[in-house]
């Protein structure tokens, strides 16, 4: 949904975008200003991305693009060295850590072979960008120059998702029911069985009221499945396709968002994610529940857009959900949630910002070009 919506955001500001794309669901086709082009890695293997660099190469000689932006990977670079070839402006974009946490495995191996190979190669690439458009400076190395990074957050689509969503919702709610719902990937660090434990201990209490929705897929399905199995009122749904969610989103009473940091050191370091979660309760008019995480709090804020617990209180989220038992709550901060998504996070807001930066760069490579002194006759070029 990111790739889809930034390509279709540049698109409606006029830009032509040519987007490769793995996995192979996106038929090459040209619509709205977006060709896609199927580029898979190497046997499905993504480790081997990078084997593809001569054939990204030779797409941009054939296309001729001002930019080129790559989704930072740390197997990746290709898209830098195609822009490079065809003296495109670089735009990395940064979701993952570049900089390494200190003490990782990643970095114990990088060091162990003395040269810090993945270190210079990241930093080469970081180097090489003319813009790094990312959701945290934390995650980027400390020596890149701030003025050419782009911190911004992701968004929803607020025409998609919103409160009066019609369509088909496939759990029941009875009258005086308060559902709580999950929409994601099921991994460990998504906290998708604190949702159940939470809904074990609120009816523990005698809060039979609050059921609960868990909706996608991932490794962490058999743990969450096994949990979910020993409370009432808790359903487990396969994934839904995209345009499918909003009315089911719109249905609920209650997003939640239990991110557990604790299991997963680079975010326990600084939590990076620009979460479409979150997002996209909110522009479905639903208040928050997640951890009080300091990044988040600059996307939520407690007691406006958000109930944030305490991640090391194991009744926390249960008690932020009773509290939101209380519907005058829940609207209050459900509509700020809404008029939060309109205001900020929302595709059309966040592609502007891209468009304004990509610009800025563009033109800032172009001047620095044209101001260069002459290449002296018979000097390598």
């Amino acid at each position: 949904m990111h790739v889809v919506s930034v390509a279709e955001g540049l698109a409606k500001l006029g830009h032509e975008l040519h987007v490769l794309v793995s996995p192979s669901r996106y038929p090459p086709r040209t619509h709205g200003g977006v060709t896609w082009y199927n580029m898979p890695p190497p046997f499905g293997v993504r480790q081997l991305r990078f084997v593809r660099a001569l054939e990204v190469s030779r797409l941009a000689r054939t296309v001729k693009p001002d930019v080129v932006m790559e989704r930072y990977y740390n197997f990746g670079g290709e898209g830098i060295i195609a822009a490079r070839s065809v003296g495109a402006t670089a735009v990395l974009e940064v979701n993952a850590r570049v900089a390494d946490v200190p003490g990782s495995l990643k970095q114990k191996l990088d060091r162990a072979s003395l040269v810090e190979p993945l270190r210079r190669w990241r930093d080469w690439q970081c180097a090489q960008a003319d813009l790094i458009i990312t959701p945290s400076e934390k995650i980027i190395p400390p020596h890149v120059p701030s003025e050419k990074m782009l911190c911004t957050d992701c968004g929803a689509d607020i025409d998609l998702f919103h409160p009066a969503a019609i369509g088909d919702v496939p759990f029941t709610k009875k009258p005086g029911d308060i559902v709580v719902i999950f929409s994601g990937t099921f991994r460990v660090w998504h906290g998708a069985v604190h949702l159940v434990d939470a809904i074990r201990r609120l009816h523990a209490r005698g809060r039979t009221d609050i059921k609960g929705v868990l909706i996608g897929s991932g490794p962490e399905l058999p743990n969450v499945r096994k949990a979910a199995d020993q409370v009432e009122g808790v359903s487990l749904l396969d994934p839904v396709p995209q345009p499918q969610l909003p009315p089911i989103l719109a249905a609920a009473d209650i997003g939640a968002a239990p991110f557990d940091v604790s299991v997963h050191p680079a975010l326990a370091h600084e939590f990076h994610w620009s979460p479409l979660k979150v997002f996209e309760y909110m522009a479905s008019g639903l208040p928050v529940v997640a951890p009080h995480i300091e990044r988040l709090t600059k996307i939520v804020r407690d007691g406006r857009e958000a109930l944030l617990y305490d991640a090391n209180d194991p009744d926390g989220l249960a008690n932020a959900i009773d509290r939101l038992a209380d519907p005058v709550l829940r609207r209050r901060l459900g509509a700020a949630a809404r008029a939060r998504t309109e205001e900020e996070f929302n595709w059309r807001t966040h592609c502007r910002r891209l468009d304004e930066a990509i610009r800025a760069a563009h033109a800032r490579r172009n001047f620095s070009r044209a101001d260069s002194p002459p290449v002296p006759s018979g000097a390598n070029q």
